[in-house]
């Protein structure tokens, strides 16, 4: 299956039952609204060639069982270009969305702001964002597929600014089309493939795939489930620590369950996203929304055992808001020996990125469930925790700081280690005494002893 070449067949792509909305606007007249010379003419050429008024065809289907509404771009009408008419179609297919409570998908194809019409067409960015802006604040899940080309202010508007962004392998993507970039400029910096590599795409599906992966993220994002979550079994040995460096070697163990573990147990089905819209990934931090055997959907955020880079952070932070805005609970899983503290983390902003993190969750909107299954290195796994309902797995450990740099820091010979692990106080039973989780889980009801404590 190859990449759809118009609106028409972006459409049949993603959905068999296509319903399209009325047009708010009448035809344009004559040169439009700075008389360009001979721009009535090439709107009428452009729909005698494309079939289409505008450069946007919008209606509503059905995507994978959920129903959406459904921008979709014609790049053929005058480049996919943004104008008045545009404009005013996008924003009644968000004003239905909102009537109706249905998520809006994108099918972009664009190649920015439409000249003919000067400043008015550019302003209409600023109604296309206001738009969203709106959507978004009525807790409705916003979707964009990134078509070949999706550049300037469609890119900087409807697509980066969705909620998840998909995008069609080999797409031109990135806010300067082809024509205005500097001359030296590596195209290969323009493409879906790099802005998923540097954090700005959450995923490249090919077309076969796309109808399947979009229905699923449709499906996740319009089912939340109701209330907190409540914290998984634990996956690993059940019996306490005798002392601190005991947890801590377990929690070490390169045996013991870790994320993807807990993931597979807990959910059906799972989409992640990828990136923290700013420039960078952290593969050690995997955050997506998963099906409950109930049907329902929850968020996650899970540290995978390494140390989390400021991207990291920002993604999990990423998770939270949007997880808040569309009422989706969240489930957080704590394991790292700390933030990444490198001069490249420092330069990326390690700190910036983990209090936008301890923010996003003191002010997430929906319940938050943290439980930390192995090491809880200082701020690092805090800014995961939440407040007043986390919990532990017996094979964890939570310290002020690692035992090692702790010795350090107090200035003590490194065979000190030990002991300072067992002064710490780090074991889930300590943890648990000292009012900083709620309690210590224990091995699903099924396995012998299975109760959580």
């Amino acid at each position: 299956m190859t990449a759809p070449a118009n609106a028409r067949e972006a459409l049949a792509l993603v959905t068999g039952d296509f319903a399209e909305l009325p047009s708010p606007e009448g035809p344009s007249a004559g040169d439009g609204p700075i008389g360009w010379p001979g721009y009535g003419a090439a709107r009428a050429a452009a729909a005698a060639r494309s079939g289409v008024s505008e450069s946007v065809v919008c209606g509503t289907g059905t995507v994978g069982g959920t129903r959406t509404v459904l921008v979709s771009f014609e790049f053929g009408f005058l480049g996919g270009s943004i104008g008045e008419g545009t404009g005013a179609r996008v924003a009644a297919a968000h004003a239905h969305a909102r009537a109706h409570r249905l998520p809006v998908t994108v099918l972009l194809a664009t190649g920015g702001s439409r000249m003919h019409e000067g400043m008015r067409a550019l302003v209409q960015l600023q109604r296309l964002a206001g738009e969203a802006a709106l959507t978004r604040a009525a807790g409705l899940p916003q979707l964009a597929v990134l078509r070949d080309p999706t550049t300037g202010g469609g890119w900087a508007t409807l697509g980066a600014g969705s909620d998840v962004v998909l995008a069609l392998p080999g797409a031109q993507v990135g806010f300067a089309g082809s024509r205005v970039r500097p001359p030296d400029a590596d195209p290969a910096a323009y493409t879906a493939e790099a802005q998923l590599a540097h954090g700005h795409v959450d995923a490249v599906v090919p077309a076969r795939e796309l109808r399947a992966v979009l229905g699923r993220w449709l499906s996740l994002l319009t089912r939340p489930a109701e209330g907190p979550v409540p914290p998984p079994y634990a996956l690993g040995s059940t019996e306490p620590s005798a002392s601190g460096r005991e947890a801590v070697a377990r929690a070490r163990h390169p045996e013991r369950p870790r994320a993807d573990r807990y993931l597979a147990e807990v959910f059906t089905e799972r989409a992640e996203l990828s990136g923290d819209r700013a420039g960078g990934t952290d593969p050690g931090m995997r955050c997506g929304f998963g099906r409950l055997p109930d049907g329902r959907t929850v968020a996650y955020a899970a540290q995978c055992g390494t140390a989390t880079r400021p991207a990291g952070f920002r993604t999990a932070a990423r998770l939270v808001r949007t997880a808040g805005r569309l009422g989706i609970p969240v489930l957080t899983l704590i394991d790292t020996p700390g933030a990444a503290n490198d001069a490249e983390a420092e330069r990326a902003g390690a700190g910036p990125a983990i209090a936008e993190l301890f923010g996003a969750v003191a002010e997430a909107r929906v319940p938050v469930t943290a439980l930390l299954i192995g090491e809880g290195g200082s701020g690092g796994a805090l800014a995961l925790a939440a407040p007043g309902n986390t919990w532990a797995t017996p094979d964890a450990y939570f310290s002020v700081i690692a035992p090692e740099l702790a010795t350090a820091i107090l200035k003590r010979p490194p065979e000190e280690a030990d002991a300072t692990a067992d002064r710490l106080r780090l074991r889930p039973e300590d943890l648990f005494t000292l009012g900083v989780v709620r309690g210590v889980v224990g091995a699903p009801p099924t396995a012998p002893g299975g109760a959580a404590g």
